[in-house]
């Protein structure tokens, strides 16, 4: 009887032990695609069997945003779980064309003092690692391994080629040269793409046995826009920067397919969370990219420029199928990451983001946020419910209804004064609790961006 009893006892432990056992959580980001460039996202002309799968076996979130319109700030909201304006990361890459700043060059990035996503995760107990694009500062101090992550493999920079750095390929920056940890070495002919997913591979295979978090950050498909011949060659009937795009977008996916096949083949897949997206919207002038339905491009606050491909997998725990329409923002990541690993989300002080968990169980009905916010300079934007205004330094504000008019082309501001009002106000208050900027961009440029954005707003109107 007594044996019996120790059997039972034994049973429940291993089963107690499996429902307590921490879930390895994969992040993977793409850079600069476009809205509509992925087949689970509508596109009848890129092919993404891969990440369509994903897609299709997990939740699709239509209201996703980013923090930041271009890449570092973006950047520093998701990895810190808040508005990175809060502390002096103004919507701007660094280093960047800056003006005055007591920050130069290499010394901006990422403030020591915010906790990143993988110093929290680390807290847990994971083992940690980014493996791709870094792009939150070129300083030794700043550098991944001392940011919470105990493995990189990537480059620091923002972007860079997708092939060898040799004689005939020469890299002029010293932050674009790839880095196992804190040493660069030769590199060899293989794809930046492939070899970004060849990494991730064998960080897997090494660490699968106790839980990891690891962020995949491709460059693919930001500039320069280089492919494969063997992937330009699957998309005959297009051309210039579509038709690389395109190539180097398939690249990417059967990148993402080789790393949820590995998965699968170690038999972790049940207890591996995959969260795939996008860090702005495509830069449709310089890749190509496509955002249709939305207006906007990349550093822009219209819905192309902040709206992103966002699903996530998590196999009998989230619905195959299962699709999220409230605005939720890449800031939440951090504290639904936190929750899922085991933590207490009150013990992340100061954050703005919300664990999605229980939107995503239906446990809470309502929105996560009801407002959310963007600024650049004297550039921004509030989203409260379905209206959103978009204010300017040298022009009225906008406001649309995204709930009916998702493209954003019926300007509501004359008709509503006193909500454009209200949401003016709501939008200063935010800003009074806003750090002053670390950097700010030069003026020329700052004029430069409002005349890619009246050059964009006419070229829309002229379709």
């Amino acid at each position: 009887m007594r044996k019996v009893s120790l059997i039972i006892l034994l049973f429940w432990e291993l089963i107690f032990y499996a429902q307590k056992k921490q879930p390895n959580i994969i992040l993977i980001v793409a850079d600069d695609a476009g809205y509509a460039d992925f087949g689970f996202q509508g596109s009848k002309v890129l092919k993404t069997p891969h990440l369509d799968k994903l897609a299709n076996q997990g939740m699709k979130f239509t209201q996703a945003y980013v923090t930041a319109a271009v890449c570092g700030p973006s950047r520093a909201g998701l990895l810190t779980g808040k508005y990175q304006q809060r502390f002096g990361y103004e919507e701007n890459n660094v280093p960047g064309y800056m003006g005055n700043s007591s920050l130069k060059g290499d010394e901006m990035g990422l403030p020591l003092d915010q906790i990143t996503m993988g110093s929290y995760m680390k807290k847990l107990g994971y083992k940690t690692a980014i493996i791709g694009k870094w792009h939150l500062g070129n300083a030794d101090k700043y550098h991944p391994t001392k940011r919470g992550f105990d493995f990189f493999y990537g480059f620091r920079g923002g972007a860079r080629s997708y092939f060898e750095f040799n004689d005939q390929n020469p890299n002029h920056r010293v932050e674009d040269y790839l880095e196992f940890g804190f040493k660069k070495f030769k590199e060899d002919s293989e794809y930046l793409t492939d070899a970004f997913a060849n990494k991730t591979i064998n960080f897997i295979e090494t660490n699968y046995k106790k839980p990891f978090f690891l962020v995949l950050a491709f460059n693919a498909v930001h500039t320069p826009m280089e492919a494969e011949e063997k992937d330009l060659k699957v998309f005959p009937n297009l051309k210039g920067k579509r038709k690389t795009l395109a190539a180097m977008t398939l690249s990417m996916d059967r990148a993402c397919g080789r790393i949820f096949n590995k998965i699968e083949e170690l038999k972790i897949d049940e207890n591996t969370i995959i969260v795939f997206m996008n860090d702005n919207g495509g830069p449709t002038d310089t890749n190509g990219a496509i955002n249709d339905p939305l207006s906007g491009t990349k550093a822009n606050h219209l819905e192309g420029g902040i709206r992103i491909p966002f699903v996530m997998h998590w196999d009998k725990v989230i619905p195959y199928k299962s699709v999220y329409n409230y605005p939720v923002s890449t800031m939440d990541l951090l504290p639904t990451f936190y929750k899922i690993g085991g933590g207490n989300v009150k013990d992340l002080k100061d954050i703005d983001g919300v664990d999605l968990l229980p939107f995503i169980k239906k446990d809470k009905l309502n929105r996560p946020h009801s407002k959310l916010f963007w600024k650049k300079e004297n550039r921004a934007a509030i989203r409260d419910g379905d209206w959103k205004l978009l204010r300017y330094p040298d022009r009225p504000a906008e406001l649309y209804n995204l709930n009916e008019d998702i493209s954003e082309v019926n300007n509501l501001a004359s008709k509503y004064p006193e909500r454009v009002k209200k949401m003016y106000k709501n939008l200063f208050n935010w800003e009074l609790t806003l750090k002053r900027p670390l950097w700010q961009l030069k003026r020329e440029y700052e004029g430069k961006a409002m005349k890619r954005m009246d050059s964009y707003r006419k070229q829309e109107r002229n379709k």
